[in-house]
């Protein structure tokens, strides 16, 4: 009996090491203990059109700072238009994409946001930007030549037909040097030249265009497994304290817009289609549905 003790006694580290394991191994650990599952959500932001001032994925990582809550994250990365493009092509989708004219999106793939714009709820505007007529001096009544700035993959040449403008197209910085230097009488531009003129220090008279805006920055959701998450972004991004800071960028809430746009879903085709026929001021020729009421 008393080897048996011994022995027992010698054991007693070793049954009392197997009885911890076993326990924390087999013991179900309270759902109010165990830690929340981490989520990461992945947000591109591309940008086809000039904005104002400063970074729109800045702007986005700054949003996306106040939409996390400790165990949702979002990673928001800037993708080039050729990029991007190359990468939705290929099927590579994120769970939120920020983008702009131009860029062949796959509408079909694109998640309800609850509400329309341009009767669309696949994609909603997150900040605008805004066409502007430009003129050294007070006097917009006068003769005399306007040049349409063009850049990125928006249409200045829409912008110029609906507000009945005439002009010649050029490059947006060589068309912004040539105003300044007196070859044309009037700029058709946009927030961007503001920013520019500001910067610079040159007064300049301005007159907004608000028949046409397709300066449009908006954002869709892919994703089905991360879409809460994905709206809740969306929501702080369409949020008043969110949108009253897009001065900070040069860029205008999207609520201000106006007029017509252009369908955020139409291929390179339709939009080459649709400027040729406004250059041509051919209203007939405008592929259906391209131009929607906002």
């Amino acid at each position: 009996m008393k080897k048996f003790v011994r022995v027992l006694w010698r054991a007693l580290p070793f049954l009392v090491l197997a009885a911890v394991v076993a326990g924390t191994l087999f013991y179900p650990v309270s759902a109010e203990t165990s830690p929340s599952p981490v989520c990461i959500v992945r947000v591109w932001n591309v940008d086809t059109f000039e904005g104002g001032k400063g970074s729109r994925t800045a702007f986005l990582q700054r949003a996306a700072r106040l939409a996390e809550d400790g165990t949702t994250f979002y990673r928001v990365l800037s993708y080039t238009p050729e990029g991007a493009q190359a990468a939705l092509d290929a099927g590579e989708l994120p769970d939120i994409l920020s983008f702009g004219t131009g860029l062949h999106v796959p509408k079909e793939r694109c998640l309800p946001l609850g509400r329309q714009f341009a009767g669309v709820s696949a994609a909603l505007p997150w900040c605008r930007g805004e066409y502007r007529l430009f003129s050294l001096t007070d006097d917009f009544e006068g003769a005399g030549e306007t040049v349409v700035s063009v850049g990125g993959r928006n249409l200045a040449c829409a912008a110029a037909y609906f507000a009945e403008i005439a002009g010649a197209e050029e490059e947006a910085l060589s068309a912004y040097l040539d105003f300044l230097g007196g070859k044309y009488r009037y700029l058709l531009g946009t927030q961007r030249d503001s920013a520019r003129f500001a910067a610079r220090g040159v007064n300049v008279a301005m007159r907004p265009l608000p028949a046409y805006c397709d300066l449009l920055q908006y954002v869709c959701v892919f994703s089905e497994e991360r879409y809460e998450a994905c709206m809740r972004f969306v929501g702080m991004l369409l949020s008043d304290s969110v949108q009253s800071a897009l001065d900070d960028i040069g860029m205008l809430p999207a609520a201000g817009a106006s007029g017509l746009t252009s369908d955020p879903f139409a291929d390179a085709q339709t939009y080459s289609a649709a400027a040729q026929a406004v250059r041509a001021g051919n209203a007939e020729k405008i592929p259906q549905n391209f131009f929607k009421s906002i």
